[in-house]
């Protein structure tokens, strides 16, 4: 081992390290009590979900290990061919990968599977840092953005051909990385306002949105009329899409998959029938409301064990912590994801590498837009959309993908005093 590498015991981030650890243990156990079988109660039972878990989490352990002594340059070095490896994995899927729960996006290895678009995340996320990292002149700014929005769409796109929206939707959080470097508030502003407008004409009145928006238009009219035309033009152009919006929503709900359109109609309480397709939200805020403050105590669970609550061990997990430890619990497992996140920032404002910032902010978004759609989806305030919550749903690939995620960062943090370019 070089000295450059056992020199960085002293910089890896042992407290970034404790809350993964803490979360992990937390995601064990909850697996654990959710699928718990009393004619298999060892908890190192590999024929049980607990058991292959704990194969998946000490895999990532070394994963976590061969990443640390490995040498920091490696990952802005590779970082393209890493992130083309992606982009062709998630092709070949389509045409030499298996349908599993609707979607056709997992290679099977015997027993094992393993889905491109979550383990692939964090290739994506090297390939937007070194390529943002790289581009640093003004004039070439609206190529950056373009370039930089197409590495990010190319797989999305790619994931949402696999049935994969959900995750597809993960990728959003780039969004918040091209914020970071640069990209205009407005910008970020206008495609909340427009998801905002999608959902308003979904369940208002098209006619009243219209006139809103009209009267809109006419208030920066007079706000821009001592300004250049160019800037009505703009005004022109924002009213034309919202109107596009407001009467397209319609046509495009109506194209969308059944089960995507019952999602929404679940989100939006329209023609909800809680024992058909609103059936896995209704179980899920039964559990959630019995936990009550304290909850029921560990492995006394009764919603998730019973199978009341699909997939309770995977995008439903966090219904097991809510229904057993109540209020007091599950808030503490958000305060430690809003720590980590926290940390991840700051970290990543502390780099002096700019590629390690732009990798560092990725790695705090992706996490920050898992935990928020996972946990708001639970208590429905997101659409149920299928992505895990980190280091605690059941899946190995998913656990893989946010350790190799994590720890490529905390190795380049841990080398940040030395020039890795």
């Amino acid at each position: 081992m070089s000295d450059r590498r056992s020199n960085i015991i002293p910089h890896i981030d042992w407290f970034t390290i404790g809350i993964y650890l803490c979360i992990v243990l937390i995601g064990w156990l909850n697996i654990y009590s959710a699928v718990y079988n009393t004619t298999h109660p060892g908890i190192f039972d590999f024929s049980q979900r607990y058991g292959k878990q704990f194969v998946w989490i000490i895999t990532g352990f070394i994963l976590a290990f061969l990443i640390m002594v490995s040498d920091a340059s490696f990952f802005s070095v590779f970082s393209y061919p890493l992130y083309g490896i992606i982009v062709f994995m998630d092709i070949a899927v389509r045409f030499i990968g298996k349908d599993i729960a609707g979607s056709h996006s997992w290679f099977k290895i015997g027993q094992i599977g393993i889905q491109p678009a979550e383990l692939g995340i964090f290739a994506i996320n090297l390939g937007l840092a070194k390529y943002l990292s790289n581009e640093k002149k003004a004039s070439d700014e609206k190529k950056i953005r373009l370039v930089a929005a197409a590495m990010v769409l190319m797989p999305m796109l790619l994931v949402i051909l696999q049935n994969e929206t959900g995750v597809a939707i993960t990728y959003t959080a780039f969004i918040f990385v091209l914020y970071r470097e640069g990209l205009s508030g407005n910008i970020l502003l206008g495609g909340f306002m427009l998801i905002a407008l999608f959902i308003l004409a979904l369940v208002g009145n098209k006619v009243v949105l219209s006139i809103v928006l009209a009267g809109l238009a006419l208030l920066a009219f007079l706000i821009f009329t001592r300004r250049k035309l160019k800037d009505l033009s703009k005004v022109g152009a924002i009213l034309g899409l919202c109107l596009v919006i407001v009467f397209g929503t319609n046509y495009a709900f109506n194209h969308l998959e059944p089960h995507q359109k019952k999602r929404i109609q679940v989100f939006l309480q329209q023609n909800v029938n809680n024992s058909k397709e609103g059936y896995n939200l209704h179980q899920a805020e039964i559990a959630i409301g019995s936990g009550s403050v304290f909850g029921k105590g560990y492995l006394q669970g009764t919603q998730a064990k019973l199978n009341y609550v699909p997939a309770h061990a995977t995008d439903f997990i966090f219904v097991t912590p809510c229904e057993e430890w109540g209020f007091v619990g599950a808030a503490f497992i958000v305060i430690l994801y809003f720590i980590l996140i926290i940390r991840l920032i700051f970290l990543a404002e502390r780099q002096r590498s700019p590629f390690s910032r732009i990798y560092g902010y990725g790695v705090a978004s992706i996490f920050f837009i898992h935990v928020a759609v996972n946990v708001g989806m639970n208590l429905g305030l997101m659409p149920v959309i299928g992505i895990p919550l980190p280091f605690i749903s059941y899946g190995g690939s998913s656990f893989w993908a946010f350790t190799l995620l994590m720890f490529i960062f905390l190795r380049l943090d841990a080398d940040r005093l030395q020039i890795l370019r």
